[in-house]
């Protein structure tokens, strides 16, 4: 026995799963199918040439004379191709190609000439990163004697068996079977990790194993823009073409066709996605390899979701919420993550009519007849409010919120509601037009509120809620606060109302708007998914308290005396709230509003009364008149009126009727 005989036998002793492309080749060896060419694709790493040595080895013991050629070594022309193969044994019963990839220029000469003179018993295996081409697939000829192969990645079973067969213990195979993810060359190197000492936890523990994996998935990128589309790739749950425009820019269409055809990622309805281990891969080593860039692409990314989710409706709304909790899939919202990872994003919709008995009867099961009669009367009085997770057998999941105030008598016999409305009354009492959310319900239907169809429903209808409504407070309502106070912790929600109902304890996270505008919090939670993070957010990044509408109107008419002066605005209380944090923020949101004034119905006139008063002040207020062209008592009613006017203007930005704080960006 040759040294080669030895290490043929420890490769096939090693050789796991693969059952279907073996039958396969078995059987076109046997001659029992009429498969004669046999297409074998995946990504690198996937195991492609560790099946072709199977295979050999297979060929071999049926007693067949075998070639086995590297695309990579071979000139991919007629004459360099037929130099190879009688180099390798003459003429071979059995041709196995690796690397195909690298002979697209003679697939066609292949096709019509080489395979078609050789022998009617003979069999070719051709193994590449891409699959085959159409004209392979188009020929009714050649249906009848082509067999395609795409490689997938191990299960879970096969994966611990290449690790114990790889000298992997018990304990350790454990740790390492949902870092690997059925990627055979991944597992391979964390056997070898084992082997010396090292069972990591993260895949980012062991740098050599990412490196050699990042070999075989970045080795055919053929410009920075295609690397940025897959660092993309790897950082969301859905790429799209609209997406990478942001990122890579006017090469999106031809990264987006490229990162298609990858074999490690899926096409999915409305995007692509990779395979977890190359995500994984991807991610890890790009924050390794340039962390500005890696952080500066997320924000990228982050921004392109939330002004999605402001701008989109219906399902596109939810899937980007989706987009944007799975940016935080190292947060403790792992759970939520990985039901989308195992099962595929499913759908947070608005309920149907027809679905409230499905969910009154969850309600019950879980919580008892008194929630169940309470949420049944909110349900008819804010249908709005429910969404839901739909699969085969109906409702999986849903989440309720509450909008108040709502005008109705459930505020006050809902204990929790009232609790909650009690503790805004005290704490931070709601401005006219200004409302609360409270996400009153939530359960799946197995596992309550542990169930991920719950989380899913809860976090999906939140965000969209959050992103698109101007709220002051929300509040979420669990029972079940040894589960989700890790992630109410994470979002800087605080454990602010406890209830007792029914026997059992429900505790309000909270989070007060206006001290924490949802912009702020959005840029609190793109940090934390770097960083992580926990806890109420920093002081640094919260408003004042809020003012009244009544101290908000005289802040309104200091500052407008005081336009001519910036440096007075300096103590000005509006200062630090939605009309800016400096004097010059501040003074253009006055001057904006004043313009604003113009659109409203005779409003022409009183911004010229208020730009005579305060922006291009005459000396006096009687000079003002003059200079108007107006009775003094005219001016002085036309002035109140204005300044009225323009104060609306402002409260409708201060409590976020208006977005943003400059009026003229509308």
């Amino acid at each position: 026995m040759s040294l080669g005989d030895v290490v043929e036998r420890a490769r096939r002793e090693g050789f796991v799963g693969r059952r279907s492309e073996l039958t396969s080749f078995d059987s076109a060896l046997a001659g029992r199918s009429t498969h004669r060419v046999l297409f074998v694709s995946g990504p690198g790493g996937i195991g492609k040439t560790t099946l072709l040595m199977e295979m050999r080895g297979r060929a071999r013991a049926a007693g067949r004379s075998v070639a086995l050629l590297d695309g990579r070594e071979v000139d991919p022309s007629p004459e360099g191709f037929r130099t190879a193969l009688r180099a390798a044994g003459g003429e071979p019963g059995v041709v196995f190609v690796d690397g195909y990839e690298h002979l697209g220029a003679i697939d066609g000469w292949l096709r019509r000439d080489l395979i078609p003179a050789l022998g009617a018993d003979d069999v070719m295996v051709l193994a590449g990163r891409e699959p085959p081409g159409a004209a392979w697939r188009a020929d009714p000829g050649w249906r009848r004697v082509v067999a395609f192969h795409r490689l997938d990645y191990l299960d879970d079973s096969e994966s611990s068996d290449l690790l114990a067969r790889a000298g992997v213990d018990g304990a350790a195979r454990d740790r390492l079977l949902p870092l690997g993810k059925g990627h055979p060359l991944a597992l391979a190197l964390l056997a070898d990790a084992a082997a010396a000492g090292t069972v990591p936890d993260r895949l980012a523990d062991v740098p050599d194993l990412i490196a050699a994996l990042m070999e075989s998935l970045l080795r055919e990128a053929p410009t920075e823009a295609h690397t940025t589309g897959l660092a993309t790739c790897a950082k969301v749950w859905l790429t799209t073409e609209d997406l990478l425009r942001d990122t890579v820019g006017e090469s999106a269409p031809e990264v987006y066709a490229w990162l298609q055809r990858r074999p490690f990622v899926v096409t999915r309805a409305r995007g692509l996605t990779p395979h977890d281990l190359t995500r994984e891969v991807l991610d890890a080593e790009f924050e390794r390899r340039s962390p500005d860039r890696y952080r500066a692409l997320h924000r990228v990314i982050h921004d392109h979701v939330v002004a999605g989710i402001r701008a989109a409706s219906g399902v596109d709304r939810q899937l980007l919420a989706q987009q944007l909790l799975y940016l935080h899939r190292y947060s403790p919202h792992t759970t939520l993550i990985n039901t989308m990872r195992t099962h595929g994003s499913a759908a947070v919709v608005p309920a149907r009519a027809d679905e409230h008995g499905e969910v009154l009867a969850m309600i019950e099961r879980f919580e008892g007849p008194a929630s169940t009669a309470l949420a049944e009367r909110w349900f008819a009085d804010q249908p709005d409010g429910l969404s839901v997770v739909r699969d085969a057998d109906g409702v999986a999941g849903f989440g309720f919120h509450v909008i108040c105030p709502s005008g109705s008598t459930l505020e006050d016999r809902d204990p929790v509601v009232r609790a909650v409305l009690e503790y805004v009354s005290r704490d931070a009492p709601l401005r006219p037009g200004e409302a609360v959310d409270i996400a009153r319900f939530l359960s799946g239907r197995n596992e309550h509120q542990r169930d991920p169809y719950a989380v899913l429903s809860g976090a999906v209808s939140s965000i969209m809620l959050w992103c698109t409504r101007p709220l002051a407070w929300s509040f979420i309502i669990p029972s079940d606060t040894e589960f989700w106070g890790p992630y109410f912790d994470y979002l800087a929600f605080q454990p602010l109302v406890e209830v007792e109902f029914e026997g059992v304890r429900h505790v309000g996270y909270g989070l007060d708007w206006r001290r924490l505008p949802v912009d702020r919090w959005l840029d609190l939670m793109n940090e934390r998914e770097h960083g992580g993070g926990t806890g109420p957010a920093p002081e640094s990044m919260l408003r004042p308290p809020p003012l009244s509408r009544a101290a908000f109107g005289a802040a309104v008419r200091t500052a407008l005396q005081q336009l001519g002066r910036p440096d007075r605005l300096v103590g000005n209380p509006l200062l630090g709230g939605a009309l800016g944090d400096t004097p010059d923020e501040l003074r253009a949101a006055l001057e904006d509003a004043i313009e604003r004034l113009a659109d409203e119905p005779k409003g022409e006139q009183l911004r010229s009364v208020l730009k005579r008063t305060f922006v291009r002040a005459a000396p006096t207020q009687e000079a003002a008149a003059e200079v108007l062209g107006l009775p003094f008592s005219t001016y002085r009613r036309y002035l109140a009126k204005a300044v009225e006017e323009v104060t609306d203007l402002l409260w409708s930005v201060e409590i976020g009727a208006v977005p943003g704080r400059r009026l003229s960006t509308f």
